[in-house]
């Protein structure tokens, strides 16, 4: 299947996928704004904006933007992410010029209204504040920071208490003049739509979108030496992480390091949650995943165990990653990896929020497209060699750790 793509005049990138099949369409209109573009006095700004255009823009307020969406049972929504924002809505394909009307007025014309925004600085810190209580997200926030040291990459996407609460609205609206301009945007869509419609909407909505004023500053995130930071809290669990340096979003080798990491910890069937979990039964909760970023990547291990055990599990990851890293896996399981792959695209390829997603952060963030066909392509061509190679790479590689739970000063000097 191909994409119908366009650029408008002000630097607008379009992309679409048809699926005339379906009744519904998916349509995101995404921006390069994210905490990687911060620096330390706009901490958090990213988010908190993507916060702020929903409570109000030139032409509607935050219970019409709700309403209007309900209306037609539409979904509506947004997320930020480290080198991202995206606004989301997936209606009935008839519905869709107003999705594509909201989503416009959001980006394009937020009103950033004072009593609002001091009412939706408290929403912010109270999950600022669920984090904290969340002690597996914390553990996952501690160990950025303990790989990659204070980088814009390792500081919360949320941001900290202190500057949200002195947050102004000339603050908001310079970091949105700054960032939210259309050369640093893509509108992607997927399901049934009329692309000829779509393009005379685009541009009757987004053309007069101006471009003037945009600047974002370029990833550049320094390899640092890894370290071990501990979290003391007064609760039942360890909480575990581990962070190995790994491949960038442009790697083609993340082909290869999905497979292997499915093996490692990625998958019911890996080797971590069989032997930590299944045979052992020393955590409810173990997993492994790979994040990769525009200038650098992370394959990250996570567990959640008893203080008694925080040392024997740490010590059987290690080793779990030793004995992958020097003897490789085996011909099954990368057959079974790489059929999981396979499986996991395809299935996730009935939703058309998935297949937006998917076009529309790859075109923002690399400026290249990538069919379905090509994708299997790649997982096809995949070679047990390729794994082994990649994940000895990484696993020999050293590693930070970050630990957060009672006695977590005691189990660390333990390791």
């Amino acid at each position: 299947m191909t994409f119908d793509q366009i650029t408008l005049p002000n630097g607008l990138r379009i992309i679409g996928e048809r699926i005339p099949q379906f009744r519904s369409v998916s349509a995101g209109l995404w921006v390069g704004s994210g905490s990687q573009y911060e620096d330390e006095s706009e901490a958090g700004l990213s988010h908190f904006l993507e916060h702020m255009v929903f409570k109000g823009t030139a032409r509607r307020t935050a219970r019409q933007i709700a309403e209007e969406m309900d209306a037609v049972g539409g979904q509506l929504n947004a997320f930020t992410a480290k080198e991202c924002t995206c606004f989301y809505a997936k209606v009935v394909d008839e519905h869709l010029p107003l999705a594509m009307d909201v989503l416009a007025d959001l980006v394009t014309a937020p009103s950033f209204d004072p009593a609002e925004l001091e009412k939706e600085k408290g929403v912010v810190i109270e999950e600022i504040a669920m984090v904290e209580d969340t002690p597996e997200d914390l553990v996952h926030e501690l160990l950025m920071l303990a790989h990659y040291g204070d980088q814009p990459v390792a500081r919360p996407i949320l941001g900290a208490e202190a500057r949200i609460r002195g947050c102004t609205r000339d603050e908001l609206a310079a970091y949105w003049q700054r960032m939210y301009r259309p050369q640093n945007a893509v509108l992607a869509l997927a399901g049934n739509y009329d692309w000829a419609a779509v393009r005379a909407l685009a541009e009757r909505l987004l053309g007069g979108w101006k471009a003037e004023g945009f600047e974002r500053r370029d990833c550049v995130t320094r390899a640092v030496p890894p370290t071990l930071m501990v979290r003391e809290k007064d609760i039942e669990q360890v909480h575990i992480c581990l962070g190995y340096p790994a491949l960038t979003l442009a790697d083609e080798r993340n082909f290869a390091l999905a497979a292997g990491n499915s093996v490692f910890g990625g998958a019911m069937s890996s080797r971590l949650f069989q032997k930590i979990r299944e045979e052992r039964g020393l955590a409810y909760s173990v997993y492994s995943f790979s994040n990769p970023y525009t200038d650098t990547g992370m394959l990250t291990v996570y567990a959640g165990t008893n203080p008694e055990s925080a040392v024997a599990v740490v010590e059987m990851i290690l080793e779990e990653a030793r004995r992958i890293a020097e003897d490789g896996i085996t011909p099954t399981e990368f057959t079974m990896a790489r059929e999981q792959m396979k499986a996991g695209f395809i299935l996730g390829q009935e939703s058309t929020s998935a297949r937006m997603q998917s076009a529309g952060r790859r075109l923002l963030l690399r400026n290249t497209t990538r069919t379905e066909e090509e994708i299997i392509g790649r997982i096809d061509a995949m070679r047990h060699d390729d794994v082994n190679r990649v994940l000895r790479e990484i696993l020999t590689a050293p590693h930070s750790v970050a630990l957060v739970g009672k006695d977590a000063r005691k189990i660390a000097a333990g390791l």
